[in-house]
């Protein structure tokens, strides 16, 4: 199976280890970015969706008209839109851009940030929202006649979209979340369920619940993403000291802005994260914890660090756990990039072409 690799196009130049500067909307630095991508080889790039960030779809539509080719993983938030607004939303951006949209459903787990958008619903009701909300979404991308939908959150009379997307009746719909209910509707609805930089044993035992939540709702095609933060240096040496550097870099200017900690860890993403960094920071073959350890796991924030080939190496143990997309991005997002387009997704693509030949032959 080809692997699928989605890099980062934020809003403007920062990270862990650079500050923001410059306007909220840097259209130069996303132009670039996008294109940094594009010429690299990524399958597509996720635009990221916070309380506080610029529209999404916004941004995405932009990226579009920017590059050719490159595909687009839009965040999202249920909850906030009417599903069946949404549907043409995204349905209008697989049109414009020629069927390179797809969109990642963030529920959302931390109640904090969501009440800042008005929403004052616990996670267990975010989730069945989100399944009604996806009923619903799909449904009208495929309905060439008006339907009606009753549930708990939504009622819906006569729903028609005279815009569809633009190859079929669907767009791929990517699904994070690690909590029991959001494995749940990931099993019923999701296309690619996307999880964090585990351990190959958590990877292991989320791969397997979540298969088995879709094969309780009749499914067996659903693919698996996981999301990390390169670190690559031509030696294995100069690599770990990178990502030492790295983390003293976040050190700082954490106590440059003031950062502390929260002790409440909101979602179970980032509790996972957590308790594989109390395992210590260097796990399996070249899996890093530095920032997650540091910053409570707030999103994608385990590495893996060594050259490119054990990089390479690393990746293609997670595809043999059934991985066969790779959200990755790095800490200098525009450098980064270019580095993994030239140096890592090559000796991926390779790898897991030799792998498959190899499964193909066993099997024959």
């Amino acid at each position: 199976m080809p692997v699928e690799f989605i890099g980062f196009v934020n809003s403007q130049n920062h990270s862990e280890i650079i500050p923001p500067t410059g306007p909220v909307i840097d259209l130069a630095h996303i132009e670039t970015t996008a294109k940094i991508h594009e010429n690299g080889g990524f399958d597509r790039v996720l635009i990221a969706f916070h309380s506080n960030s610029p529209e999404s779809i916004l941004l995405a539509q932009y990226v579009a008209a920017a590059t050719r080719t490159l595909g687009l993983m839009v965040a999202h938030r249920p909850g906030f839109t009417a599903p069946t607004l949404a549907a043409r939303q995204f349905a209008t951006l697989d049109q414009i851009s020629r069927g390179r949209a797809a969109v990642h459903i963030i529920t959302g787990g931390s109640d904090t940030e969501l009440q800042a958008d008005g929403d004052h619903t616990v996670k267990a009701e975010r989730y069945a929202r989100t399944r009604e909300y996806l009923e619903i979404v799909r449904r009208e991308w495929r309905s060439l006649e008006p339907f009606d939908y009753q549930g708990k959150f939504y009622t819906v009379r006569g729903a028609q979209s005279r815009v569809l997307p633009y190859q079929g009746h669907a767009i791929p719909v990517y699904f994070g979340g690690s909590s029991e209910e959001a494995i749940a509707v990931a099993g019923e609805q999701a296309d690619v369920y996307a999880l964090w930089g585990e351990t190959y044993q958590q990877v292991r035992e989320t791969v397997s619940r979540v298969r088995a939540a879709a094969e309780k709702a009749g499914r067996s095609n659903l693919r698996f993403s996981l999301s990390l933060r390169p670190i690559l240096a031509d030696t294995e040496e100069a690599a770990w000291a990178k990502a030492d550097a790295i983390l003293e870099k976040a050190r700082v200017l954490q106590e440059k802005t003031g950062y502390v900690r929260s002790s409440i860890i909101p979602n179970e993403g980032s509790r996972r994260l957590l308790a594989a960094a109390e395992q210590g920071s260097r796990l399996d073959k070249c899996l890093w914890t530095g920032i997650a350890a540091l910053t409570g796991a707030k999103g994608n924030s385990t590495s893996l660090v060594g050259t490119p080939d054990q990089v390479a190496e690393a990746l293609l143990d997670y595809y043999r756990l059934g991985i066969s997309t790779f959200l990755i991005r790095g800490f200098d997002p525009l450098g980064d990039a270019y580095d993994y387009g030239r140096d890592l997704l090559p000796r991926v693509h390779e790898l897991v072409a030799k792998e498959d030949q190899r499964s193909g032959k066993k099997a024959a």
